[in-house]
């Protein structure tokens, strides 16, 4: 058999009364991609802290790298994090230097830091080169600058967190491409993703924690989407999916909502309606248009054409506060940027959108109304915090999609669009938030939802509309399959004489 790259044994760590980890151990071969899967909190982040050294572990472990003491092998284990690391204003092969410049008598050599530095990106088969600056370059190019800085320390294992999630598809296959070279090189990767479909295209093996403790590794042959959830969470997949709320087959009543020849940008002449208390889904590749009919919809872009009923009557919808005002409300795909406020606590997050509510006539706010609402909100949606005063930064991305859902439906929405409600959460909050919309269309609310994962759309979805070059291509009706939504994505497939 051959020898392990690396091997951690009876890992724990401890802070204060909270165990983090509890004696787990993790086994790496070299040239395989291990994926590592767990809910937030399961204990990746501090396995992966103890292996690069930012965290220490309680005495009683033992840590290999190539079968050295973790103390000497440095440069062995490069970490890839989330939020990338990288100067912009400095070029490609000051990057990958940094801190370790190439000198001759003490002066930095930044010809043979060039040639290194070019060397390794032509491993890599990037396609910008050594003297570009960071700066004029894609996240995906930035990405694989981290890549090649692992690479100057020759180090053998590298860690990545989230590598995808702010990838384009193109990037993200790039990125695939690379990974296999590191494979064939013998370099092993721990790979961290919520994305299910990575782990079983790219894991040679997958190990699972779940609140701490080691559940259990599965070759690449035995991986299924069944035998992960019940791993991660501890219970089986059927759960996901179940619904309670009953949409009507027939349509037999008036639409809620109703839109028609919306048109605006890439979006051309959509036309759809939406029945109360049903969940539409929305499908189609990446750039199809779908996130562009929600804005307009919305009201958060501007439209070149088309018009909005909710409950038979003509709105107009020129901003999102007059689409808040008439009942639609909107969860951006991108909470961080377009969503949140950070560094504001959960209790201001949850209470933006009615703060109105709270002022007297003389102006004043009632701090206690808007606090009873922010906790009401996070005991509701079962929002992981100690109080409602944390900064929405510290929270997990489960929790921060759960917090910016609680302030839409602060605003008691007819109709909900949720646009990639599940993007980067853990599986345990995923199926919160499928509970959640259920319970939002047993309440009789309409739901348009957005998503890229074909299973979560056939799972949470009464019928689906799929675009293609910013049209409406088609529906799929019950029973929803991945092959109906791919074919009509992709063009493949004919619809009948009169189908929306």
């Amino acid at each position: 058999m051959t020898a392990p790259i690396l091997e951690m044994r009876n890992i724990s760590k401890t802070f204060g009364p909270v165990k983090a980890l509890r004696d787990v151990s993790l086994t790496v071969l070299p040239g395989e991609l291990h994926a590592l899967m767990g809910e937030n909190g399961a204990g990746k982040s501090t396995l992966m802290k103890i292996l690069s050294g930012a965290y220490k572990a309680d005495p009683g472990g033992q840590i290999t790298i190539e079968g050295k003491p973790q103390a000497e092998a440095a440069g062995a284990v490069a970490v890839i994090y989330q939020e990338l690391s990288l100067a912009p204003n400095l070029t490609v092969a000051q990057n990958m230097f940094l801190g370790r410049e190439i000198a001759t008598r003490g002066v930095v050599d930044a010809a043979a830091t060039r040639k290194r530095a070019q060397a390794i990106l032509d491993r890599l088969g990037v396609g910008f080169n050594a003297r570009s600056r960071v700066e004029t370059l894609s996240l995906g190019e930035r990405q694989m600058v981290e890549i090649a800085r692992a690479l100057t320390t020759d180090a053998r294992l590298i860690v990545m967190d989230e590598p995808t999630t702010s990838l384009s598809a193109r990037e993200t296959e790039r990125l695939f491409d690379v990974i296999a070279k590191l494979k064939a090189d013998g370099i092993a990767i721990i790979y961290i993703s919520h994305r299910m479909e990575e782990i079983y295209a790219l894991a040679d093996r997958c190990s699972v924690l779940r609140d701490g403790v080691y559940i259990g590794t599965l070759d690449r042959a035995d991986l299924s989407a069944q035998r992960l959830v019940q791993m991660m969470v501890g219970r089986d997949l059927d759960s996901f999916y179940k619904k309670q709320h009953v949409a009507s087959p027939d349509h037999s009543g008036p639409p809620l909502l109703s839109v028609r020849d919306m048109a605006g940008g890439p979006v051309k002449g959509c036309s759809f309606d939406l029945y109360p208390g049903e969940v539409l889904g929305i499908a189609g590749l990446v750039g199809s248009g779908r996130t562009e009919l929600a804005r307009l919809i919305y009201g958060a872009d501007a439209r070149d054409g088309g018009r909005v009923a909710l409950q038979g009557r003509d709105i107009d919808i020129s901003t999102p506060r007059a689409a808040l005002d008439a009942g639609i409300a909107y969860l951006t795909e991108d909470r961080a940027k377009l969503g949140l406020f950070l560094d504001m606590s959960i209790s201001d997050n949850v209470n933006i959108g009615v703060i109105a509510q709270d002022a007297s006539g003389a102006g004043l706010l009632d701090f206690r109304a808007a606090a009873r609402r922010a906790g009401a909100a996070i005991k509701a949606l079962a929002v992981k915090a100690p109080n409602a005063r944390m900064p929405v930064g510290g929270l997990s991305g489960g929790n921060q999609q759960k917090v910016l859902i609680a302030r839409l439906l602060e605003t008691g929405p007819k109709v909900v669009i949720l646009d990639e409600p599940t993007r980067g959460v853990d599986v345990g909050a995923k199926s919160e938030i499928y509970k959640l919309i259920d319970q939002l269309a047993r309440n009789g609310v309409g739901v348009v939802m957005i998503s890229s994962e074909l299973a979560e759309i056939i799972g949470v979805a009464d019928r689906v509309l799929v675009m293609r070059e910013g049209h409406i291509a088609g529906e799929v009706t019950a029973p929803i399959s991945q092959e109906a939504i791919m074919e009509l994505s992709t063009g493949t497939a004919r619809q009948p004489e009169g189908a929306i």
